[in-house]
C-alpha cells in the first residue's frame, strides 16, 4: 500500500516569561514549515493566508521536479511530470500547467525565498489542505495530483465571450477590475433566476440590455491579453467582488436602480458593484 505523506506548517508561538512577544509592526508571525518532522524552512503568516517557500514545498511533494529562478525576470519555475508553474514576484496570480490562479495576496521573496500562498499551491499541486486551529498549523495531504490543464480545463466558448465581456466593459482597468466583471458574469450564471451559460448571460434582453457593449457592437472586439488572462482567471475561481452580481460606472450611467435597489460590496476603479 502507498504510503500517504502528511506534511505539517507549524506556526511557532514567541514567547516570553511565558507572556508572547507582539507581532512585527507589519502584521507578520513567523511559521517554522515541516514534512514529515524535517524542516523545510521558513514559513510566513500574513493576514490570515500562510505563505510557503516555493522550493521546498516542492522539494517535499516533489523531489523529481526541477526548480529554476529567473533573476531577471523575477519569476520561479517548477517542471516536471505532468506540471509547468511559474510565479512571477509580486503578480497577482501563477500559472499552473496553463491555468491561472490569482493569489489574494502576491508572492514575494524573504530571505532569497519565493514565498506563496499555500492553498493556491496545492490547488496547483493538487493537494488536500487543513488548519489545525488548536495547534496552530496547516496540514496537507502530500499525495500530488497536478492540476488538469488550461487546454481542457477551459470552455472554448465562455472564454470567448467572457473575455470580450471584460474587454468592453473593463479593458482599462487594472486587473483585478477585469477579473471583477468576469466574476459578475458567473455569479449569475450560478443563480436560477440567470441564463446557464456566459454567452446567454451577456446578451440577457429579460429586463431590457444588460451589458451595453452588446448593443453598442463593442463586444465583439477583439481582447486584450489581461482581458484574456482576467477571463481565465475568472473561470478558475478568483473571487474579487464576493457575490456581487451588478456593477456600473458613476461617470457615464444613466440610471441609478442599481445603487437604490442592490447592497453595495466595494469599488474597484471606475466601477461599483452590488450584490
Amino acid at each position: 500500500m502507498k504510503k500517504t505523506l502528511i506534511f505539517i506548517f507549524t506556526v511557532l508561538m514567541i514567547i516570553s516569561d511565558s507572556v508572547r512577544a507582539a507581532p512585527p509592526e507589519d502584521g507578520e508571525a513567523y511559521a517554522e514549515t515541516y514534512a514529515d518532522t524535517q524542516s523545510l524552512g521558513l514559513a510566513i503568516l500574513r493576514e490570515g493566508t500562510a505563505f510557503v517557500p516555493l522550493r521546498a514545498f516542492a522539494a517535499a511533494l516533489a523531489p523529481r521536479y526541477s526548480v529554476e529562478w529567473d533573476a531577471e525576470k523575477r519569476t520561479a519555475w517548477v517542471r516536471g511530470e505532468n506540471m509547468e508553474l511559474s510565479a512571477e514576484e509580486g503578480a497577482e496570480y501563477i500559472t499552473a500547467n496553463g491555468r491561472y490562479l490569482w493569489l489574494d495576496k502576491p508572492g514575494f521573496i524573504a530571505d532569497g525565498r519565493m514565498m506563496l500562498p499555500v492553498r493556491t499551491l496545492a490547488k496547483a499541486f493538487g493537494c488536500q489542505v487543513s488548519w489545525d486551529g488548536a495547534n496552530r498549523r496547516v496540514l496537507i495531504d502530500g499525495r500530488i495530483r497536478p492540476i488538469e490543464s488550461g487546454e481542457s480545463f477551459y470552455d472554448e466558448d465562455d472564454l470567448y465571450w467572457l473575455s470580450r465581456i471584460i474587454y468592453s466593459e473593463a479593458g482599462g482597468e487594472c486587473l483585478k477590475g477585469q477579473v471583477a466583471v468576469g466574476c459578475v458574469v458567473l455569479n449569475r450564471m450560478a443563480e436560477d433566476y440567470w441564463p446557464d451559460s456566459v454567452y446567454e448571460v451577456i446578451f440577457d434582453r429579460r429586463c431590457g440590455v444588460q451589458f451595453a457593449p452588446t448593443e453598442s457592437g463593442s463586444i465583439y472586439r477583439q481582447p486584450s491579453d489581461s482581458a484574456l488572462i482576467a477571463a481565465k482567471l475568472a473561470l478558475d475561481g478568483a473571487e474579487t467582488v464576493g457575490d456581487s452580481k451588478f456593477f456600473f460606472n458613476a461617470a457615464v450611467a444613466t440610471s441609478s436602480w442599481i445603487a437604490e435597489n442592490r447592497d453595495y460590496v466595494t469599488t474597484i476603479g471606475a466601477h461599483s458593484f452590488y450584490a
